[in-house]
């Protein structure tokens, strides 16, 4: 199985990629971990290299995140029985411009226009992603602003990456990339009202017409394996 999920801080991404972890051992017998790391600043670096990693240029960052997902684009790597990932490419182009200071196009306000070179640089991505793995699935996840900026105040990350007066803009912008996204098998799920498990649910009945032949065998194997046992 091969899964981007996308969207705003907070929406519930690395938890539901948690929830589809152990999914995908309940019913394929085992699959990968998601490679959630494409954030600034990655979350597998040691707290005092995050630290430090926030304090270089915006060009150092930019080598880092090209280099980081062009890594994840390798074809040996991607071809695995499963390559699922958090944010990629579609989160890259939305908060490079706002946050990490680059890949917009300039204005007089800094790099905060959406129009530019990481929109560009995604659909580049895209294409490669579609070229080595076409059954590759776009998760947007979606939460209303009041949820979010809920969800962000009362259990706020360790390094916050949104800014609650651009909640309602990230929205938008993550909006406007899927909408332009080459990758058109796609699951959109609203984490407003719903429960983890309510959203693991919604998402296995989305899952089922998009998944591959080898997934639909993985799954039929592991069932008669299960029975025999």
């Amino acid at each position: 199985m091969r899964l981007i999920i996308v969207g705003v801080e907070y929406v519930g991404k690395t938890t539901l990629a948690e929830e589809i972890i152990a999914w995908t051992g309940r019913m394929m017998g085992g699959g990968r971990t998601f490679h959630d790391h494409f954030t600034i600043p990655n979350p597998e670096l040691a707290p005092e290299a995050r630290e430090e990693f926030l304090k270089v240029s915006p060009q150092i960052k930019e080598m880092y995140q090209r280099f980081m997902m062009a890594h994840h684009l390798s074809p040996s790597f991607y071809r695995g029985p499963d390559h699922n990932m958090t944010g990629f490419h579609i989160e890259e182009a939305v908060y490079a411009p706002l946050y990490y200071g680059y890949g917009g196009k300039q204005n007089q306000s800094g790099w905060r226009s959406p129009e530019g070179q990481r929109t560009q640089w995604a659909r580049e991505i895209e294409k490669e992603v579609l070229e080595i793995a076409p059954d590759t699935v776009l998760v947007h996840m979606k939460a209303t602003p009041d949820v979010i900026r809920k969800r962000k105040n009362e259990n706020p990350h360790q390094y916050n990456v949104i800014e609650d007066k651009d909640i309602e803009f990230l929205l938008e912008r993550f909006e406007q990339e899927v909408s332009w996204s080459l990758i058109h098998r796609r699951i959109v799920l609203d984490t407003s009202k719903a429960t983890v498990q309510e959203t693991l649910a919604e998402f296995e009945e989305k899952i089922e017409p998009l998944l591959s032949e080898a997934d639909r065998l993985r799954i039929l194997t592991h069932q008669v394996l299960g029975k025999k046992g």
